[in-house]
């Protein structure tokens, strides 16, 4: 029974953490709406989502501020939310793939080769055919074939797809798919799309549209239905292939079905928003020092922090020097550095005691 007890004592502070993380979100999300290079009143910006719901009428002398607040910051704040919980889910699987706390999306080479394929788009307009789904087509693509790569060198050694196997491999395959990224910018014909793409690179909601919404809403929540859905088996994972294998869970099978979830989900986030660091990192981290290592709770409470770290970022990288706005990556290592060092500081004292 006594084993009993702090599993209780875990859950509950799961539930708290959720009771607590939403309103966190609904209130930084309404300083999204609010605060910006315009500046809008809470209670207008409330109104004007209620006539957007409602289909009620604004008046003339608030049409453009109701285009900003509906158009531009409602996307851009469900964007970053949704970003922000497909990011922290995604670092989770990840660090239970490899059993590695400090791996990340950039660790596997994921994210440096959704890269690529958004940056060759946005340079060189590859994929153009297909229009407006020409950057999430390409970097899903980019993110794919990393994967696959990855995958087909890490296993080429025999033995199986092993942890070690997959963050050497990845590590050193992130750093040649960022070096072509590199080598794209530098042939780009525009010095001004070079530029662009560089703070892309960086990480920015600025060019969040309802497309975007929509986009990462089917493709992420789609991965965290599976993610979560697959807890139980994150955390026999978690503990090593014998121990998941006398569970009857084929580790190498299991790991090549969440590194195409975590391509999927990556590269349409990406796409949408470029190469976010940071967020993959520190977030499961965070979950992890709060609630435990089990991933039945993780899985609960990893999304809520990721979408209220994010949404909370991104307000801060455009009103800290308006009307400039900072690189979102920027703000997320600024922030998340010190929180991420402070709360282990905390769970270190703890566990002294």
């Amino acid at each position: 029974m006594g084993a009993v007890v702090p599993a209780v004592g875990q859950w509950g502070r799961v539930i708290a953490l959720v009771v607590v993380g939403t309103p966190a979100l609904l209130v930084v999300a309404l300083l999204g709406l609010v605060f910006g290079t315009a500046d809008i009143a809470w209670q207008d910006a409330l109104g004007y989502l209620w006539a957007d719901v409602t289909g009620g009428v604004v008046s003339a002398d608030h049409a453009a501020d109701y285009r900003i607040v509906v158009d531009s910051r409602l996307p851009r704040v469900l964007t970053g939310a949704l970003v922000g919980a497909g990011l922290g889910m995604v670092g989770l699987v990840v660090q239970a793939m490899v059993r590695n706390a400090l791996a990340d999306p950039y660790v596997l080479g994921i994210s440096s080769g959704a890269s690529v394929g958004a940056t060759a788009v946005v340079l060189f307009g590859v994929f153009a055919g297909v229009g407006i789904y020409a950057l999430p087509t390409a970097a899903f693509l980019g993110a794919l074939i990393a994967t696959i790569i990855v995958f087909a060198v890490a296993r080429s050694a025999g033995g199986g797809l092993t942890p070690l196997r997959l963050v050497l491999t990845g590590t050193a395959l992130g750093y040649g798919f960022s070096a072509l990224t590199t080598v794209l910018v530098f042939l780009a014909p525009m010095g001004d799309a070079a530029r662009s793409v560089m703070f892309w690179l960086l990480g920015s909601l600025a060019a969040t549209s309802w497309r975007s919404v929509w986009l990462v809403a089917v493709v992420v929540g789609f991965g965290l239905v599976v993610i979560v859905a697959l807890a139980r088996h994150l955390n026999a994972l978690a503990m090593g292939d014998e121990v998941a294998a006398s569970l009857g869970l084929r580790a190498s099978r299991f790991r090549l079905m969440l590194f195409v979830v975590a391509a999927l989900m990556t590269g349409v986030m990406v796409s949408v928003c470029g190469a976010i660091g940071f967020v993959g990192l520190v977030v499961p981290h965070i979950a992890r020092l709060l609630v435990g290592a089990d991933h039945r709770r993780l899985v609960v409470v990893t999304p809520v922090i990721g979408a209220v770290f994010l949404v909370a970022a991104d307000l801060l990288a455009r009103t800290v020097v308006p009307p400039q706005e900072l690189p979102l990556g920027a703000i997320t290592a600024a922030v998340g550095v010190p929180a991420f060092l402070v709360l282990m500081r905390r769970n270190e004292r703890a566990q002294s005691l």
